[in-house]
C-alpha cells in the first residue's frame, strides 16, 4: 500500500478514536438525563446502546454488513486487532514472522479459549477460513480472502481445500501462504471474515450462530441475549485472554428503527449513545445538535451511492445509468437533507484513498444528463422511460435522500419514480437476488487501501456487487494492480479502473461518508475508527 494514503488514513484514525473515545472538549451531551443515570450506578459498569436493526447473522463467514459486523467485532477476536491507534496490532497471534518474499506469514498463537472453555487453535483458523471458501458456505465475503494462494480458486470450484494457503502446522502455528505480497495483510486478518470459528460447534450444531445460547465465541464479550427484532445483551467473556483490559460489565443493544425514537430514549436517559456508527441521528434534529455542541461528527473512508441493475431495463444501457448519476444534485442534498459536512463523491474511492484528485463529473450536470438520456433511450429503441423503483432500507434518512432524487429526477426527466422500504434483512436478500431496479447501498473500507473498494465490482456474481455488471477489462486492470510492487504505478492502474468503472456506472456514488453521534461523556474509550468500526474493548463507564 501506498504510504501517503496509510498517513493520510492514520492521522483520520487517531482523530476518530480521539473523538470518540475521549470524549471530546465540546461535547455536552452529559447534560441529558443518561449521565445522571449512569453515575447512580455503583454496580455494574453497563453500555447502552441501539442496533437500530436486527442483525442478519452472528457467524463470522456469512456477515457482510455493518450491524453484524459490530456484534462480531464485539464477541470474536482475530489474529490481529486494529488497536485504539488506528494499527493492527498481535492480538490472538502472539508472535508473526513474515517472509523476505512478503508471501509467507507464520502466526504464532497464544493462549487463548473459546467463550465455552475449549482452547483456540491454529486449526480453527484454518478450518473458519476454508469453511468460508467453500461454495456451500454461499459467502458474499469470500473474496476477502482471495489473497491466500488458490482460495479463489477453491472458492470458484477449480481446487481443492487443502490446496489453499493455510495449514495449521501444530495446535499454536498457522502457515498461511499468499498469491501476491500484500502489505495491508495483517488489516485484514483483523477482519470478521478472517475470524477463527470453533470447529467441534459448528459442525455439531448448524444455527450455532443464531441464538444466544449455542454461539460460541473468543472476544472481548459473549452474547448472553438475543431476542430477535428486540434487544442483544453482550457480557464480559470471563475466558477472553485480554480480560484484564476489558471494563464494561455488558453492553445492552436495544433495536429500534425510528431515529426521533432512539434520540428520545438518549434524551431521557435510557441509552448512553445515539447515532453513529449503529444507527443514525434523525435529519430534522442535526442543526440543532450542531448548534448545541453536543454532536460530534468525524470522516470515515464510505461513499453513499445508489446500485443500479445492469440487467433490467432501462438500466441495462451505460448512458441511461450515466445519465441518471449526473442528474443527481449531491451538494443540494448534503446541505439540506444529511447536513453533516459529508462530501459530494464524483468517484467511488473515498479521499482518504484516492487514486485520483480529479472528480470525473460535474455535480448536477442535467444537461449532460439530458443528452446521455436521449442517446441511451435512442439505442434501446425507447421513447417515454417506464416507472422505475427505488428501493432502500428503513430508516428516515434514507427515505428523505430518495425522496429529494426522485424530485430531482422527477424535475430532470419528466420521470415518475416509485419509493420502495424494506425491512434490513429483506432488503439485502432482495439485492442479492436481483430484485430490484435502483437500491440505495453503501461501502465502508475494510482495510486502507483503494482496492477494497474497486475490486467489490470484479465479479458479476461477487458477494455484495448485486449490479450484475461486468467488465473483463476492469477485472484484468485490478489484477495487474495486483502484480505492481511499485506504489505510483499501481495507483495509475487502479486511475484506470476506477476511469473505466465510472464510464460504465453500475452505481451511482452520492457522497462520502461522515459520523455523527452523541454520547454520555462518562462513556469513554469507544473507538471509532477511519474505516467507521467500532469496538468496545477499550470502553469504560467513569
Amino acid at each position: 500500500m501506498n504510504k501517503s494514503v496509510f498517513a493520510a488514513m492514520s492521522s483520520i484514525l487517531v482523530l476518530s478514536a480521539a473523538l470518540a473515545g475521549c470524549g471530546g472538549g465540546d461535547n455536552k451531551a452529559g447534560e441529558q438525563g443518561g449521565q445522571a443515570a449512569n453515575e447512580e450506578k455503583t454496580g455494574p459498569k453497563v453500555l447502552r446502546m441501539n442496533l437500530h436493526s436486527e442483525p442478519p447473522t452472528a457467524d463470522p463467514a456469512l456477515a457482510e454488513d455493518s450491524t453484524s459486523g459490530a456484534l462480531l467485532r464485539a464477541t470474536f477476536d482475530g489474529l490481529t486487532r486494529i488497536g485504539e491507534d488506528g494499527k493492527p496490532h498481535e492480538s490472538v497471534a502472539e508472535k508473526i514472522d513474515v517472509s523476505e518474499d512478503g508471501l509467507t506469514y507464520t502466526f504464532h498463537l497464544r493462549d487463548s479459549k473459546w467463550s465455552n472453555g475449549d482452547p483456540v487453535t491454529a486449526k480453527d483458523f484454518e478450518f473458519a477460513w476454508k469453511r468460508a471458501l467453500d461454495p456451500k458456505t454461499a459467502s458474499n465475503y469470500a473474496y476477502q480472502l482471495y489473497y491466500l494462494k488458490n482460495a479463489e480458486e477453491y472458492n470458484l470450484g477449480k481446487a481443492k481445500a487443502e490446496d489453499v494457503g493455510v495449514k495449521a502446522v501444530d495446535e499454536k502455528t498457522l502457515e498461511v501462504k499468499l498469491k501476491n505480497p500484500t502489505p495491508f495483510f495483517l488489516e485484514l486478518t483483523a477482519f470478521y471474515t478472517y475470524y477463527p470459528v470453533n470447529q467441534k460447534v459448528v459442525e455439531s450444531t448448524p444455527n450455532w450462530a443464531g441464538e444466544a445460547k449455542t454461539h460460541v465465541a473468543n472476544g472481548p464479550f459473549k452474547m448472553e441475549t438475543w431476542e430477535h427484532k428486540s434487544k442483544v445483551v453482550l457480557v464480559k467473556n470471563e475466558n477472553y485472554w485480554d480480560k484484564d483490559t476489558v471494563k464494561l460489565d455488558k453492553i445492552d443493544f436495544s433495536m429500534v428503527e425510528d431515529e426521533n425514537t432512539e434520540l428520545s430514549m438518549f434524551d431521557n436517559g435510557d441509552l448512553d449513545w445515539a447515532g453513529a456508527p449503529l444507527s443514525a441521528l434523525p435529519t430534522d434534529a442535526i442543526p440543532a445538535l450542531k448548534d448545541s455542541g453536543k454532536m460530534q461528527t468525524v470522516p470515515i473512508a464510505g461513499t453513499y451511492m445508489y446500485k443500479f441493475n445492469t440487467e433490467k431495463a432501462p438500466f441495462n444501457n451505460a448512458k441511461i445509468r450515466k445519465a441518471f448519476a449526473y442528474a443527481i444534485n449531491r451538494q443540494t442534498i448534503i446541505d439540506n437533507v444529511t447536513q453533516a459536512n459529508q462530501q459530494p463523491a464524483m468517484g467511488i474511492v473515498p479521499p482518504t484513498m484516492a487514486v485520483t484528485d480529479k472528480p470525473y463529473f460535474k455535480d448536477n450536470d442535467v444537461e449532460a444528463a439530458k443528452k446521455l438520456l436521449e442517446e441511451g433511450m435512442k439505442e434501446e429503441g425507447i421513447t417515454k422511460l417506464p416507472t422505475l423503483t427505488l428501493s432502500y432500507n428503513t430508516s428516515e434518512g434514507h427515505k428523505k435522500i430518495a425522496e429529494a432524487i426522485q424530485d430531482q429526477w422527477k424535475k430532470a426527466f419528466g420521470v415518475d419514480v416509485k419509493l420502495e422500504n424494506k425491512e434490513w434483512k429483506v432488503f439485502l436478500d432482495d439485492m442479492h437476488q436481483g430484485n430490484f431496479q435502483i437500491a440505495r447501498s453503501s461501502w465502508t473500507g475494510d482495510f486502507n487501501d483503494p482496492i477494497n473498494f474497486l475490486e467489490l465490482f470484479k465479479y458479476k456474481k461477487g458477494g455484495n456487487n448485486d449490479t450484475n455488471w461486468e467488465n473483463p477489462k476492469y477485472q484484468e486492470l485490478l489484477n495487474k494492480s495486483a502484480l505492481e510492487k511499485d506504489p505510483e504505478k499501481r495507483k495509475q492502474i487502479l486511475a484506470e479502473a476506477e476511469t473505466l468503472f465510472m464510464d460504465e456506472m453500475p452505481a451511482a456514488p452520492i457522497y462520502f461518508y461522515t459520523h455523527s453521534f452523541v454520547k454520555n461523556d462518562n462513556v469513554k474509550g469507544v473507538v471509532v475508527d477511519g474505516l467507521g468500526f467500532i469496538d468496545w474493548k477499550w470502553a469504560d463507564i467513569q
